[in-house]
């Protein structure tokens, strides 16, 4: 009978020192966490004072009469490419509407609205569809244009001449697993300012067979009609 109540008062107060040392750990560690936040001078901020989320992302707002983009190219072929306008997620990943070859977003520019998106297998698919495609962009229309894997094999001089009316002025030097992001419009006087491309050159790739991926944001005036 002694033994038995020696054992529970042990087991008790193994018990309670254990609680004892768990909070103790605890509030010692959140101390010095506070701690530790005083001296660099880290402190919760008002929701205020947080640094405002900007649009698609971006690193900076874009005036009131732009609208705001972010085009990302894709990697290798593994991760495919990426288009916000307007904070809104034209193709991407996760909405399963992305593919080998080019992917395109064609966007209202004067609203913004999304018009039409589309992929196109410049490797061994239908050239004709992207002809089409390209031909029946009207004019005002916001073209934004994403590589993915190989956009160049089977693209042709007629291809490169709509995406030159476009305002691209790197399209005709667009070579096999190059990447390539795009935005232009149909009926632009100069050169769009948008647009970088990268080789596909096995001293400088990062991935082996491609090059890094790209990606460009930034503020694209609205048409005003």
């Amino acid at each position: 009978m002694r033994v038995a109540v020696i054992i529970r008062f042990v087991t008790l107060l193994i018990t309670l020192l254990g609680t004892w040392f768990i909070v103790q750990t605890y509030f010692d560690h959140r101390w010095k966490a506070i701690s530790l936040r005083s001296w660099l001078g880290v402190a919760n901020k008002p929701r205020s004072e947080q640094l405002p989320r900007h649009k698609c992302g971006n690193k900076k707002s874009c005036p009131q009469d732009h609208f705001a983009f972010k085009i990302t190219s894709g990697a290798a072929n593994v991760v495919g490419p990426s288009i916000c306008f307007n904070d809104m997620i034209l193709m991407s990943n996760v909405k399963n509407n992305i593919g080998r070859g080019l992917n395109i977003a064609l966007v209202n520019g004067t609203s913004g609205q999304l018009l039409k998106a589309d992929t196109f297998d410049l490797y061994s698919g239908d050239i004709d569809k992207l002809d089409t495609f390209l031909q029946e962009i009207k004019h005002g229309t916001i073209t934004l244009t994403a590589s993915y894997d190989d956009a160049a094999t089977k693209m042709n001089d007629k291809i490169r001449a709509h995406f030159v009316e476009l305002g691209s002025s790197h399209v005709s030097k667009l070579g096999f697993r190059d990447n390539w992001v795009f935005l232009g419009a149909k009926g632009m006087n100069n050169k769009s300012p948008f647009e970088d491309h990268i080789k596909n050159d096995k001293d400088t790739n990062k991935y082996n067979g491609w090059p890094e991926l790209l990606e460009m944001e930034g503020c694209v005036p609205k048409k005003m009609d």
